[in-house]
């Protein structure tokens, strides 16, 4: 296990499994408390086009997110990133395995995770989902599949949290 701290870039289903399921804001303080001060210190941050997701719900989690996080939602429209995106969606078309509405979705010009994929090969950053790597999956592409494509490091919430050595 890696405990020195890296530089997390977080999907959209970190936030929003954390506050729906097992993190709510009304018990789990620490925890969002926590995503704050990594992002401070330069260890953690999301995208714009996660923010966009996280709009889309009336809740809790869309307060917080405009009024405490942010400023860790980093721009995708810089060159670096549109570099690295351009050479996801090639590899996607190239791809038998999937589908094509699987392949179609990937390249959509506002898919979140193709766009998070892009930001963490620019930067070198691991990618924080709870999405799985899944050798057979035909009806879409999940982050782990492109992750080992492309050789970024990815985990899951708990992983990055034991990294960081968090703790309540």
């Amino acid at each position: 296990m890696n405990s020195i701290p890296l530089k997390y870039v977080l999907d959209s289903n970190v936030f929003m499994e954390a506050s729906r399921r097992y993190y709510p804001f009304d018990f789990a303080k620490p925890f969002w408390n926590g995503l704050l001060s990594f992002s401070k210190e330069g260890l953690l941050c999301s995208i714009d086009k996660v923010l966009y997701e996280i709009k889309e719900g009336n809740d809790e989690l869309k307060n917080w997110a405009e009024t405490e996080y942010v400023n860790y939602f980093q721009s995708t429209k810089v060159e670096n990133v549109f570099k690295a995106y351009s050479s996801l969606v090639p590899w996607a078309q190239t791809q038998s395995q999937y589908v094509q509405i699987a392949k179609d979705i990937f390249m959509e010009k506002d898919n979140a995770d193709t766009w998070i994929l892009a930001f963490a090969l620019a930067t070198d950053l691991t990618v924080v989902t709870h999405e799985v790597f899944d050798p057979n999956i035909k009806k879409r592409i999940p982050i782990p599949n492109v992750c080992l494509a492309f050789d970024i490091d990815y985990c899951d919430t708990f992983e990055m949290l034991r990294r960081l050595q968090f703790s309540f």
